[in-house]
């Protein structure tokens, strides 16, 4: 029987024996509700020997269930509808007004999973009942209102299910005995006297109401909350801070985020002497002023301000808060700061500036920071700034310093050696700077350091031994993009045992990093562009069997390779590996082995029935050796949603079965030998981005379900091929379209004057229909889509920037008649190439509008005329070609 782990916990003593001589059961909902009621006494057994269950010792009544555990999730197989009634009508037959219950004075049901079931009716006649919590147990539906019954309450948490209140929180002014009430992701938007009912509550000392839907009151509310410390109303719809607030000087903690609090933050948090803890992050704050109101806080603990659009300078007032131990004020907008404010936080532990623009010397901060908190600081955060200069020696005094992030910024210079005293660092981020030198050997003798990342800067050197040698705890290790060399004794033990390592554009080569096969615990590896130049060792694919990411592309490996045991992703393009694809395990998400030297046929790769790559997302194969045809087994690869067999010796025709991966966005069959006619099978191809099909040997013409059926299109390369006939109008309802290249081929017919409404193309407006669509391979990076296209008389690789590329190219073919005057609507569009066509008559004036044009090729026609005056407004024009055609008159002055 299927059931959730805190309620299973409490019935594996023999519950669900005892239950089952009752009613056999399917639902562990209703075991449990029977379980409960044995323990009541009803079914007369003892229970009080149970996990989670305490008796009175005299007694021998339950009084406390502690059935609460988290992430339960129940196997259950009966519909949620079955299980209300099941609950219901037992509850309410077994439980209702029986006297045991009477005892009960703690339940604990939190972070089990109830599939939705309301709330039970009968848990407020458990009037006995000190302490509930139901939170985050998927409960459903409205608060039941006789929990008010329950006066002797002190404890009661309800937060994190989908509950509403329609109308009133009346029934909490019955719970006179109240401290603690979280009602936290209800739905109170109905219920507008929440703040007049809690506030009678005497003893009510934490208030949490964090994602509610509460709004302003229009009318000005007097409040006096005589033991109210803790407040939370994060997450809701306040447009100011509630004016009451101010009125509550024993306040210890307000936590006002995400609510867009706009306007100046208010003179009234001046008196709030007792306030230790305050986040107003993610919010709409400004003013240059807005620290002012600090200076009386003496005894704040913790200061947010994430977010909330401050701008200007520090305060003064941030230099009187002697008693602050931490302090936030990172996602803001400040520029400069004052460092001096810093001298007198002599209880600093935490300061986060992460994420704003300040524009400063990174030393002069630190230095005044040694000058007060230098014993206490224990984290410092400013990465994503502007700061720039030398990182000082005087880093290395902050005894107690454990995390440090300083990425994102300007700072140049080398990491000083001081930095090997900080003996308690764990997390040591400077990722994305200037720093160049080399990394200091101090760095070995951080003992507690966990975390080191040193990416995207401009170290050199060598590295050796004795970098490492006292990081026994060392985890997660990220150095690329670095010119660093590292190459240590053959026989070298490191004494670390990573999950992550990257070191990519280091110089590990020619060997393969020995060192690398006592990594046991390595879920993620990056050793690209490494310049490795030999076979891979076979001690390597045993530690392999748990990496979830390996990236061993743009090295010179060889050898053949049989099987991939990786779990997630596999990158080893750019290599010299040889023999047939090898095969990879089933659940391989995204496999890159393109430019190698693999060879033979793709049928025992894709149509193997022991192959079932059931998660495949991306597969690229391209630029092989590989041979043949196509092969007809794609009904299997349902998953795919990236394809590249581009650049082979392929041959045949496209395969009908292609048209069976539904969820494909990316197929590139670019540059091989296929002829025949593009089958119909690919117009179920319904969510595909990116079709190219270009430089083969493909015939008919260009299919009218194209247009009907591919509405999600933003790339269409068919060029180089020998289609005929014309462009079908029905081309022009892709509104995603960004690129349509159909050059080299023997299209006829006119240019379609419906062209105008390609909308991607009709905007300056920046399209990003392809930037929003991407996988993610890991917890860091992003592979988005890619494709290879031709602008400006150039063949690039397009993968970010896609998204801003717009271009029409027609070149090559045989289109007779006019430009219709209504592509010169087409605002949007870089580049147009009509060059090599039959077209006639006069150049449209309105192509002066397409004012973003990068690119415009109208060569070798049979234009007349004059140049059109309006394109002296193409002022972004740097490919231009009008030659071999009957143009007449003066060219046109521009900038």
């Amino acid at each position: 029987m299927g059931q959730a782990n805190g309620i299973g916990q409490a019935m594996e003593m023999g519950v669900a024996e005892k239950v089952s001589k009752v009613v056999a059961v399917e639902s562990p909902l209703l075991a449990f509700a029977m379980g409960i009621a044995m323990c009541f006494g009803i079914e007369s057994e003892d229970c009080c020997e149970w996990l989670g269950v305490f008796c009175n010792n005299l007694t021998g009544h339950v009084k406390e269930l502690h059935l609460g555990l988290l992430s339960s999730r129940p196997d259950v197989h009966a519909p949620h509808a079955e299980w209300d009634v099941e609950w219901d009508v037992y509850i309410r037959s077994k439980l209702g007004g029986k006297s045991q219950q009477k005892h009960l004075s703690f339940l604990e049901l939190s972070n089990n999973d109830f599939g939705g079931l309301a709330i039970p009716e009968f848990i407020g006649s458990m009037k006995s009942l000190i302490y509930l919590n139901l939170s985050w147990a998927n409960f459903q539906g409205a608060i039941p209102h006789n929990l008010g019954n329950l006066s002797k309450l002190h404890y009661l948490d309800l937060g994190h299910n989908s509950l509403f209140e329609d109308k009133t929180l009346q029934w909490v002014s019955g719970l006179s005995s109240l401290q603690y009430l979280d009602l936290s992701h209800a739905d109170l938007g109905k219920a507008t006297d929440w703040l007049q009912i809690t506030n009678k509550l005497p003893l009510l000392a934490e208030l949490h109401l964090s994602g509610c839907y509460l709004y302003n009151d229009p009318s000005p509310i007097s409040v006096n909350y005589t033991s109210l410390a803790v407040l939370d109303l994060s997450a809701n719809k306040l447009s100011l801070v509630p004016t009451w607030i101010f009125s509550l000087r024993s306040l210890v903690s307000i936590d006002l985020t995400l609510n867009g609090v706009e306007g100046v933050i208010p003179n009234g948090f001046q008196n709030m002497s007792s306030l230790k803890f305050l986040d107003l992050s993610w919010n709409s704050f400004s003013s240059s002023s807005t620290l002012n109101w600090l200076s009386n806080l003496n005894q704040l603990q913790f200061l947010g301000l994430r977010s909330v659009g401050l701008q200007g300078n520090f305060s003064s007032a941030i230099g009187n808060l002697s008693s602050l131990t931490h302090l936030d004020l990172s996602g803001n907008l400040l520029e400069i700061i004052v460092p001096k404010y810093l001298e007198s936080l002599c209880n600093l532990r935490e300061l986060d500036l992460s994420n704003n623009g300040i524009v400063h010397e990174v030393s002069e901060i630190i230095e005044s920071l040694s000058r007060c908190s230098l014993d206490r600081l224990e984290s410092l955060n400013m990465g994503f700034n502007k700061l720039s200069g030398h990182l000082p020696d005087k880093l290395g005094q902050f005894k107690n310093l454990a995390y440090l992030s300083l990425s994102g910024n300007f700072i140049s210079g080398p990491i000083p050696f001081s930095i090997g005293k900080l003996s308690s660092l764990k997390f040591l981020d400077v990722l994305n700077n200037r720093l160049n030198a080399t990394l200091p050997q101090s760095l070995g003798q951080l003992g507690n350091l966990e975390h080191l990342d040193v990416c995207n800067n401009m170290l050199e050197g060598h590295i050796s031994e004795m970098h490492f040698s006292n990081l026994t705890r060392l985890r997660f290790f990220r150095a690329s993009n670095n010119m660093l060399t590292f190459k240590p004794n053959p026989s070298w033990i490191p004494p670390f045992h990573c999950e992550s390592i990257e070191l990519r554009n280091w110089h590990l080569g020619p060997q393969f990093p020995q060192w690398l096969q006592f990594q046991k615990n390595l879920s993620r590896l990056d050793i690209s562009h490494a310049e490795i130049s030999v076979v891979i060792p076979t001690w390597f694919w045993n530690i392999s069997t748990q990496l979830e990411y390996l990236n061993l592309s743009h090295n010179q490996l060889i050898g053949e390779i049989s099987y991939l045991p990786m779990k997630r992703t596999v990158d080893l393009s750019s290599n010299l590996f040889i023999g047939p694809l090898p095969l990879p395990i089933s659940y391989l998400r995204f496999l890159f082995l393109s430019k190698n030297l693999f060879s033979g046929s793709l049928s025992n790769f894709l149509c193997n029935s022991s192959t079932k790559l059931e998660a495949l997302t991306i597969l690229d194969i391209e630029s092989n050796l590989l041979s043949g045809e196509i092969p007809n087994c794609w009904e299997n690869w349902q998953m795919l949603q990236v394809l590249n067999l581009g650049n082979y010796n392929l041959t045949g025709k496209i395969p009908r079965s292609l048209g069976s991966m539904r969820s494909i966005r990316s197929l590139n069959l670019r540059n091989d030998n296929l002829f025949g006619e593009v089958p119909s099978t690919l117009q179920h191809l319904v969510e595909v981005i990116i079709l190219d099909l270009s430089e083969n040997q493909l015939t008919g013409s260009i299919s009218a379900w194209i247009g009907d059926k591919l509405l999600n299109l933003v790339v269409l390369n068919l060029r180089s091929n020998n289609f005929q006939a014309y462009i079908p109008d029905q081309i022009c309802a892709i509104n995603s379209l960004q690129v349509l290249d159909l050059v080299y081929n023997n299209i006829s017919g006119v240019i379609p004057k419906c062209f105008s409404n390609l909308s991607a193309m009709a905007t300056k407006t920046l399209y990003q229909y392809v930037g929003n669509f991407a996988w993610e391979l890991d917890r860091i990076n992003l592979i988005p889509l890619a494709a290879l296209l031709v602008m400006k008389g150039r063949e690039d690789a397009y993968s970010n920037t896609l998204g801003l590329v717009t271009i029409i190219d027609l070149s090559v073919n045989s289109l007779t008649g006019e430009i219709p005057k209504e592509l010169g609507s087409l605002m949007g569009l870089r580049s147009l190439n009509l060059s090599g066509n039959f077209l006639t008559g006069k150049i449209p004036e309105n192509i002066g509008s397409m004012e973003v044009l990068e690119s415009l090729d109208l060569s070798m026609n049979r234009f007349h005329g004059e140049i059109p005056s309006s394109f002296s407004n193409l002022n972004f024009l740097n490919h231009f070609n009008l030659s071999y055609n009957n143009l007449t008159g003066q060219i046109p002055l521009s900038t």
